[in-house]
């Protein structure tokens, strides 16, 4: 029977708030470490933050040009020479099942060689010990949910966050990745996924309205569909409770834009309902095309909706792109709308990105686009890389 190892008996007797203090205790006695830090991605994804006693920290780093930015990017450790003290310093992705937490930095004595393939990875494995679990430990500390805020959220933009699954997340037949922008600022626009042997279940919204009443709006229907996915509904019952329940409570005056998709892993079989909703591009042997469907009543807006699915499929090395209007309505300082043909631009600019990274650097080009001025409506970017389930035949 396999065991526990040593180090993740010691972080689960750990308190919540001091399960980064022992990796810390663990990697200095035993690699003879002269520094271990602890860097946070924040919430725009642009930075990593280290972990010190809050509210005072170290100054934050880059995720785009800094040693652990390499590592974080890339998803593989990335060891650094400093010659003027003889150390090299390892930096190790913080990662659980493809969602991108921050970088594990350790600085220990060697030469221009570097570290042993072994040495890094048994940090390595420090690493992934460490993330699983500050995922668990954030349901009782706040320590490394501060840690990755640049700056104060707002209250409605705390309500989001809190909703959200995660950034990414990869699987053999998928890999998926997402932001919300403004980051620490976001209205209405949400996602949710949930995963079982077969299927995989994705939704994504355009909110309604501003500020702390459009977080309660999308908290009402994201946690309406999870009940209704979690009581073994199909895709079109889901959707009916999940608008059953929003006109109960607002009598069509507010409503959501949503797609409800569930994607058959052994066979790429893709159900959607598409809600009044965001829209989906693919990118499919180098061409992007948007995915027609036919609209269907957004959620809430009337009672006693009947909601119809659709099917189409994905094939291995598609990509899926799902957009809120929030991107595509964007206008620039002279007030020309983004257009399709600047979508699609940004779209096959990021093509040999992984998923995980799509969303953000398309909306740092939509950032380019719309100038520096305040957004009159927050976006979201949800990128799904489609690989298809293994072939067992094949995998000897």
């Amino acid at each position: 029977m396999d065991r526990p190892s040593a180090v993740e008996r010691s972080l689960r007797k750990a308190a919540p708030h001091e399960i980064f203090d022992v990796i810390r205790s663990l990697i200095e006695r035993r690699h003879h470490a002269r520094s271990v830090e602890l860097l946070m991605a924040d919430y725009a994804m642009t930075r990593l933050q280290p972990i010190g006693v809050l509210p005072h920290t170290l100054p934050p780093l880059s995720v785009h040009d800094s040693a652990p930015g390499r590592a974080f990017g890339a998803q593989k450790p990335h060891c650094v020479y400093d010659a003027s003290t003889s150390t090299v310093t390892a930096h190790l992705p913080v990662s659980v099942r493809g969602d991108r937490l921050g970088v594990l930095s350790v600085r220990v004595e060697g030469g221009e060689d570097g570290l042993a393939a072994d040495a890094v990875e048994q940090l390595q494995e420090y690493a992934d010990a460490l993330a699983h679990e500050v995922v668990v430990a954030e349901r009782d500390t706040d320590l490394f949910l501060q840690a990755r805020r640049a700056e104060r959220l707002t209250l409605a933009a705390e309500m989001q966050w809190q909703l959200l699954p995660g950034r990414s997340c990869a699987r053999p037949e998928y890999s998926l990745g997402a932001q919300l922008e403004p980051a620490y600022a976001i209205f209405g626009d949400s996602f949710d996924w949930a995963a079982s042997a077969d299927d995989l279940y994705l939704t994504v919204s355009n909110g309604m309205g501003e500020g702390i009443e459009a977080a309660m709006l999308t908290s009402l229907m994201v946690n309406a569909l999870r009940n209704a996915r979690r009581a073994g509904l199909n895709l079109s019952d889901q959707a009916y409770l999940a608008d059953q329940a929003i006109y109960g409570q607002h009598q069509g005056s507010r409503y959501l834009s949503t797609l409800l998709l569930r994607f058959h892993l052994p066979t790429g079989d893709v159900e959607i309902i598409d809600a009044g909703s965001p829209r989906i591009w693919r990118l499919r042997n180098g061409a992007v095309e948007a995915v027609e469907l036919e609209a269907q009543m957004p959620l809430g807006m009337f009672q006693d909706t009947a909601y119809i699915s659709q099917h189409f499929r994905v094939e291995p090395g598609d990509r899926l792109l799902f957009v809120s209007d929030g991107v595509y309505d964007a206008l620039s300082p002279g007030g020309e709308k983004y257009s399709f043909r600047a979508l699609a631009a940004s779209i096959t600019s990021t093509r040999l990105l992984p998923a995980s990274q799509v969303p953000r650097a398309i909306l740092q080009e939509l950032l380019g686009y719309r100038g520096s001025g305040p957004a009159v409506d927050d976006s979201l970017v949800v990128c799904l890389d489609w690989h298809g389930r293994p072939d067992p035949a094949g995998a000897g």
